[in-house]
């Protein structure tokens, strides 16, 4: 017998038994589809995150304090303040570290901003300096940003997120000009918004539209203590590279700057790159990807096993079929063949109509706010013929057993059967 006369053979034989046939695909259905659409969705968390860690600026390194080691005990990371603003504004200067495009700082503290008429927010105000918004990536939707004199005058002035200037005020234009209140505790002073941020939502960081700026030297000489002997502390220094292939260059030179400055031969600081984010990240929704995958896949060996359990009844009610095939010249091979074939082709059947319902449903998903969440899928022609050709392998692999006994029956054994 041909394969084309085993499929015209199987085919016919779906057809009778149509509504058994189809309960057989449902499991395979649902496994394929699964898989595709949590693979999609997947990927496209993966892209939300790289995306996320791309817009707080491009070629970015970024230095924190490190795990400073008093008395031979090693404290942890980040536990005492080590940066300074100088520390920044010495790897920028001219002779400081060489494929530097801009250098920045920031430092966080938790404080109210309240407004005449009594309307206030709960925010964090990030001190930092006028390079803010070119390496971090922040344009603005109105108004302006600081500059150098603000800096240097210890100007009392502010720029807002988006969110906070539409809950206060009502738009983004408003703010500009009218003055606030930044309260930390009992200490507080009163600002003058000079710009609003364009509206970034949620970031690595956190969501950069609920957060306040201020010119570094003025929240340390305003609200908070930052200064001490060798500068104003920060907590963080980023520096955008001109070139991404330059990071590792000047990561190693401005490792050799701060041990210098420091004053010590064991780093008190950390430099990370923007690279090892995104790699870390990347890991992380790998195998979070993987996990999705696998745990879809469940279905489809479930629906592997329905197969073999519906070839398996098939065979039974066509014993006496088998018989009279192998009477006329039938052998085992062509029996083989005969079952071999319609698993497979339920399976590709299904892997088919698994496929079309997983790419409707990343297509429905996509873009969709779930639980107050945005999802985002991401297919791709990889994972659509990986669930194919897994379809038609469960097909294979679970449809062989119930093949082979068909294939193993006596024919006189299996025309004396009722």
């Amino acid at each position: 017998m041909s394969f084309i006369d085993s499929l015209r053979v199987a085919i016919d034989s779906l057809s009778a038994h149509l509504l058994r046939t189809v309960l057989a695909m449902l499991g395979l259905i649902i496994g394929v589809g699964a898989v595709i659409t949590l693979l999609a969705v997947g990927r496209g968390s993966q892209d939300d995150v790289q995306r996320n860690i791309r817009s707080l600026g491009v070629n970015l390194l970024t230095v924190r304090p490190g795990a400073p080691s008093t008395g031979g005990i090693r404290a942890a990371a980040g536990s005492r303040p080590t940066l300074t603003y100088e520390d920044a504004q010495a790897i920028a200067a001219p002779g400081g570290v060489d494929n530097v495009g801009a250098v920045s700082v920031e430092q966080n503290i938790g404080i109210q901003i309240v407004v005449p008429g009594g309307s206030n927010f709960a925010t964090q105000a990030i001190g930092t300096d006028e390079f803010y918004s070119i390496v971090r990536n922040t344009p603005l939707a109105s108004g302006e940003f600081f500059y150098e004199d603000h800096l240097r005058t210890n100007a009392m002035v502010v720029v807002l997120g988006s969110n906070i200037a539409q809950t206060l005020f009502g738009s983004l234009d408003a703010p500009i000009g009218q003055q606030v209140r930044l309260s930390l505790g009992r200490t507080g002073a009163t600002f003058t918004v000079i710009g609003v941020m364009s509206s970034r939502g949620g970031t690595a960081l956190g969501n950069l539209d609920d957060r306040v700026l201020v010119p570094i030297t003025t929240m340390s000489r305003t609200l908070v203590r930052f200064r001490a002997p060798t500068g104003i502390f920060v907590s963080t220094i980023n520096v955008q590279t001109t070139h991404p292939d330059t990071m590792p260059l000047v990561a190693e030179s401005i490792g050799a700057l701060l041990r210098e400055r420091h004053k010590v031969t064991e780093d008190d600081f950390q430099v990370q790159s923007q690279q090892d984010a995104m790699e870390a990240a990347a890991g992380v929704a790998r195998t979070q990807s993987v996990l999705l995958g696998s745990i879809a896949g469940i279905s489809l060996v479930v629906g592997g096993i329905g197969i073999m359990n519906t070839m398996l009844v098939s065979v039974t009610e066509r014993t006496r079929e088998i018989g009279i095939r192998r009477a006329v010249g039938a052998r085992q091979r062509d029996i083989l063949m005969q079952f071999l074939v319609e698993a497979i082709l339920v399976c590709c059947v299904g892997g088919l109509l698994g496929a079309a319902t997983g790419i409707g449903l990343s297509m429905a998903v996509n873009g969709r706010e779930i639980l107050g969440q945005t999802m985002h899928a991401r297919l791709t022609p990889d994972a659509v013929i990986l669930s194919l050709l897994v379809s038609i392998g469960i097909g294979i692999f679970f449809g062989f057993y119930p093949a082979a006994r068909a294939a193993r029956l006596r024919p006189i054994e299996a025309l004396r059967y009722e």
